[in-house]
């Protein structure tokens, strides 16, 4: 069975860790709201619209027309 000395210790330890992951939570917490406040600021920024290309005329295809059957006479 252990002492309550060693309890104790157990017991002081254990607070350490509940200290450091309250502060490595609070840390956490406060990289997530700026990098959702950094995808706030970017879905609202003035998206770059993309240039709109000149369609080129087409060229009109001139058909050639046959030559007319020569007539016998």
């Amino acid at each position: 069975m252990a002492t309550a000395n060693q309890i104790k210790y157990r017991i002081g330890q254990a607070k350490k860790t509940i200290v450091k992951l309250n502060k490595e939570v609070t840390a956490t917490k406060t990289k997530i709201k700026k990098l959702e406040s950094a995808l706030k600021k970017a879905k609202a920024a003035p998206k770059a619209k993309p240039k709109k290309k000149v369609a080129a005329k087409k060229k009109r295809i001139i058909k050639k027309k046959k030559a007319a059957p020569k007539r016998k006479r």
